[in-house]
Parts: structure tokens; sequence; C-alpha cells
């Protein structure tokens, strides 16, 4: 066995990846005044940390580093989520690692 070692971190990776980001399509977007229990649940779930709250409770959201899992749209389906749709050709993430 080989006694090379290392850790990965998952941040370092994501950094690598690439975005197209298409300013004037988003590809997801959120019901006017989403539910708090259904937006807690997808501060809790995505793993871009697209979905977040400031100290004062308010919700914001940017698509702008969506990774495209489809995480967002499994966890809370048509509840608070208007619209999930893949991006356009040659716009979203590309992938850089793995």
């Amino acid at each position: 066995m080989s006694d090379i070692k290392f850790t990965v971190n998952v941040d370092e990776y994501l950094s690598l990846n690439k975005y197209e980001v298409d300013e004037s399509n988003a590809h997801i977007e959120l019901v006017d005044d989403p539910s708090d229990a259904e937006f807690d649940k997808l501060i809790r779930v995505c793993p871009a940390a697209l979905y977040k709250r400031d100290e004062d409770g308010n919700k914001s959201f940017d698509y702008a580093g969506c990774l495209e899992c489809g995480t967002c749209r499994v966890a809370c389906g048509d509840t608070i989520i208007k619209k999930w749709e893949n991006p356009q050709p040659t716009m979203g993430v590309e992938y850089r690692f793995g």
C-alpha cells in the first residue's frame, strides 16, 4: 500500500470551476415570498451555499454560482422554486476537476 496521504478540500476544488453566467435569463427563480421553513431547507442542502440569511433574517439567493446539481429542486420541489431549468448552451458551470 502507498504511504501517500492527502486531504481533499472541497472549497479548493469548487474554486477551479468556471462559470458563464447568463445575466439575462436566470435558470432558477424563487417565488416572491418564500416560506421560512422551505428557505431554511435550501440553506442547509445547497452544496454551493447560494441561499443565505443575514443577521436580520433577510433572505438572499444568487444563481450565479450554481452547480446545477438539482438538490434545491429535490428538497423543495415547487413549494418555493418557481422555475428551475438547465442554463442555455455555453452557459452555467464548467467543471474543471473531477
